[in-house]
């Protein structure tokens, strides 16, 4: 048993490390821009503007290829969740990690030279997809701390955004001399540690919830304790042996209700679609902030060189916290783990019922740094990056652990990906958005920056929903043991 909890501490903290510094890195895009810019990529898309002795240039078309790149690898980021999910719901976790390894590889051993900027479109998405595949095995490990499961799901999550400081780090020592090439090099040597950790601390399958008495994997794997997914799924649809049937105590009611409910029925309910409205709508907003951020600080700052690099080296540093961000909202989800259930109260309910708390303070979240956003104020841009830090912690910490609550655990891929899948076309959004900017608006994106914080009010309809769920539920089961109880008394009436 202690071997067991060393072996779980390890595949906690190296799930940690590998989150923290390479899964997420497509999200410190604003930090490489920087960088990317002074080598001259996309440099055909800056003019000389006339009249100006070629001293000023208008690089629009430069910033735009910029955000392209960004809506690209952003979208396929969450698009390829769809296919992403089905692979590790179907294949288990070693070959959805090799194959994640693969394509992290792929991108890290290219680094295009500027003459070749097109490149950078399959750069960056090999980076984006090879990302949330490694994310996506490293969900599963909050299985094995059943009573602060919801936490490191957060935690991973938030350690997945703090990553975006990879790419700082390589502005930074771009600075101090060391080329672009050199710095993908040494993050493609470090892919032994993912592959080290597929063999010796992750499953070849999946990790069970709830686990199993002596579960183990990786070396210490064996027949007699290892978790038989595929037996496990078909005891799942009733198909039990004689012997199961009389040795196998029953399910939990909760567990076997969920158990039913079919992979149809879980994307046909008001749960998923509310949800899926509520991460799109709030991702369209960060991925807009996040792909416009280098010529927002230009506008804001006059073009001013020092000013844009002490904004973005700003921002970067808030990505930073992420990973300290995080776990707030996991304790948040927790806070009723070891507290004793409401009579009649599932485990599942409960979970729901504390998972409002949740949805709704992202929600504000959102809405605040939304705000703040839109308002031209540079020196109020250092708030807007701590609440933008500490909101996206929240919402896709919040979006993975919601998920793993409120539907079957063996379509937690599936439903993971589709949801992320469907959210990256409403991103796609942000692209004719920077094109509105830059074209009709003239460059002033305080019109959109107002529409998106007005549409960003329609994410509260979600949280809402789920109090309003659960208090029916509450309402149901207060009127239930009264009825039970009426009904004891007027039984012992007619006895006397």
């Amino acid at each position: 048993m202690q071997g067991n909890k060393l072996l779980y501490g390890l595949t906690l903290a190296s799930g940690m490390l590998e989150c923290l510094c390479f899964a997420g890195a497509v999200f410190g895009y604003a930090s490489l821009v920087f960088v990317l810019k002074v080598d001259g990529y996309f440099s055909q898309g800056c003019v000389s503007i006339p009249g100006t002795n070629n001293t000023l240039e208008n690089c629009s078309g430069q910033d735009e290829m910029f955000s392209l790149v960004f809506t690209i690898a952003s979208f396929l980021n969450n698009f390829m969740s769809l296919v992403n999910g089905y692979l590790f719901d179907r294949f288990g976790t070693m070959v959805t990690r090799l194959l994640g390894i693969i394509i992290v590889c792929d991108e890290f051993v290219f680094h295009c030279p500027a003459a070749y900027s097109e490149l950078l479109f399959p750069a960056l998405s090999c980076i984006a997809v090879g990302g949330i595949l490694l994310l996506l095995t490293n969900i599963q490990v909050g299985n094995l701390f059943a009573t602060h499961r919801s936490t490191i799901i957060t935690v991973y999550n938030g350690a997945f955004d703090s990553s975006a400081a990879v790419f700082f780090i390589i502005k930074v020592l771009y600075e101090q001399g060391i080329s672009l090439r050199s710095s993908f090099v040494v993050l493609s040597v470090c892919s032994i540690i993912h592959i080290a950790r597929t063999f010796l601390l992750m499953p070849k399958t999946h990790i069970p919830y709830p686990l199993p008495q002596n579960y183990t994997y990786g070396l210490t794997c064996g027949k007699a304790n290892t978790y038989n997914v595929e037996k496990s799924e078909k005891m799942r649809h009733g198909e039990t042996t004689a012997s199961q049937e009389s040795n196998t105590p029953p399910a939990p009611v909760e567990e076997t209700e969920a158990q039913v409910m079919s992979f149809r029925s879980c994307v046909l309910s008001w749960f998923f679609l509310w949800h899926l409205l509520w991460l799109s709508l709030m991702q369209l907003r960060h991925y807009l902030f996040i792909g416009t951020l280098n010529p927002m600080l230009n506008r804001l700052a006059n073009n001013d060189p020092d000013l844009v690099s002490q904004y973005t080296n700003a921002f970067a540093l808030t990505q930073l916290c992420g990973v300290l961000c995080a776990p707030w909202n996991g304790l948040i989800m927790d806070r009723h783990k070891g507290k004793p259930l409401a009579p009649g109260e599932t485990d599942q309910e409960a979970d729901l019922r504390s998972s409002f708390l949740s949805l709704f303070l992202t929600s504000l979240q959102c809405l605040l740094f939304s705000v703040c956003a839109s308002i031209p104020l540079l020196p109020l841009q250092y708030f807007t990056f701590v609440v933008q830090v500490l909101n996206r912690s929240f919402l896709y910490g919040g979006n993975a652990a919601f998920i793993s609550i409120a539907f079957p655990a063996c379509h937690f891929g599936k439903l993971y990906g589709l949801v992320m899948s469907v959210s990256a076309v409403v991103s796609l959004l942000q692209y004719p958005c920077f094109a509105l900017v830059k074209g009709p608006l003239g460059g002033d994106p305080f019109i959109v920056d107002i529409a998106l914080t007005l549409l960003t009010l329609v994410v509260f309809i979600h949280p809402v929903y789920v109090f309003i769920h659960c208090r029916k539920l509450a309402r149901n089961r207060a009127d239930n043991t009264q009825t039970e109880t009426t009904g004891s008394f007027i039984l012992a009436e007619a006895k006397l």
